[in-house]
């Protein structure tokens, strides 16, 4: 019986690449070129009808840097992104020790804590907007029932509590997915930690502060990137409760590179808005990967 030939050492180098290359030509197709076109109408001169006219150089980026409205989203993107992620990450990580104790009915409770994440955001804010509602909304309705208030309250008179409620069920989406990413590093945790902390005298806040929050810090961070970069880029909440309105005061620059892009035909500005948000992401991720290597030479 004839033995088969081993592989050559350049086949064997190769091999690798042969396997990765349908998702390296995938992503190339569908994430490179079209971040890629996006930069290149940034630059050009576009017609409403979306036909590059010529060469524009950097007239779309002044017109969007020159606008006090942009300043304006930049400000509530920042303010969104900064409250949703932080309060998110906080309010989860609570909820995941909690869930990490052994109690009775401990399994529904985690099927429970699942359900806004598993539900789409347009049906979550729907929900929202109906709960808020002055005339109808849930909320007054059980408050008057049980005899809080006698009459509606306005729960949005400002653009600005608009926005607060926004941020608010932003959070109550994000909980679930920050829970779930610390409860798996939590369930991790060798117990013979614990155990030695015990033995030592420690308290619950040294074993927390010492133990649990070091060794969760990995899950953790990235699930904060990971949030970071998708409530920058979460777009169903404002649209489906406010549009961004009144007047782009509730607007972040996805809902605003939208309606520059679709509402207003101004297609060559909104990719520009598009590329800014692009490289405030990338300087988060670059600083991000900057920090991990650093630590990991360390």
């Amino acid at each position: 019986m004839k033995s088969k030939k081993p592989y050559s050492p350049l086949l064997r180098k190769s091999e690798p690449y042969f396997w990765i290359m349908p998702s390296i030509i995938l992503m190339f197709i569908f994430i490179v070129i079209p971040i890629g076109y996006v930069f290149y109408m940034s630059v050009s001169e576009i017609s409403k009808a979306g036909l590059i006219k010529g060469f524009a150089g950097l007239a779309n980026f002044k017109k969007v840097l020159g606008s006090a409205k942009f300043a304006l989203v930049l400000k509530n993107t920042v303010v969104w992104t900064v409250a949703v992620v932080v309060l998110s990450t906080v309010l989860g990580f609570i909820l995941a020790l909690l869930l990490n104790n052994a109690f009775k009915g401990r399994k529904i409770a985690r099927a429970i804590v699942v359900f806004p994440w598993a539900t789409t955001l347009v049906i979550q804010a729907s929900a929202w907007k109906f709960i808020i509602d002055t005339d109808y909304g849930a909320l007054n309705t059980l408050l008057k029932s049980l005899g809080i208030i006698s009459a509606n309250i306005n729960w949005t008179p400002t653009p600005e509590a608009f926005f607060a409620w926004e941020i608010a069920c932003g959070i109550f989406v994000t909980i679930p997915f920050v829970c779930f990413t610390a409860l798996s590093g939590l369930q991790s945790i060798d117990s013979s930690y614990y155990e030695a902390a015990v033995v030592d005298g420690a308290s619950y806040w040294d074993k927390l502060f010492k133990i649990t929050i070091p060794l969760v810090k990995p899950s953790l961070t990235v699930a904060t990137v990971l949030n970071i970069i998708y409530v920058f880029n979460s777009f169903p909440i404002v649209w489906t409760i406010t549009k961004g309105d009144p007047a782009s005061r509730t607007d972040t620059l996805v809902t605003y590179l939208y309606k520059l892009a679709f509402y207003n035909g101004k297609q060559g500005e909104a990719a520009a808005v598009s590329v800014i948000g692009f490289l405030i992401l990338l300087v988060c991720a670059s600083v991000y990967m900057v920090s991990t290597l650093k630590k990991g030479d360390e």
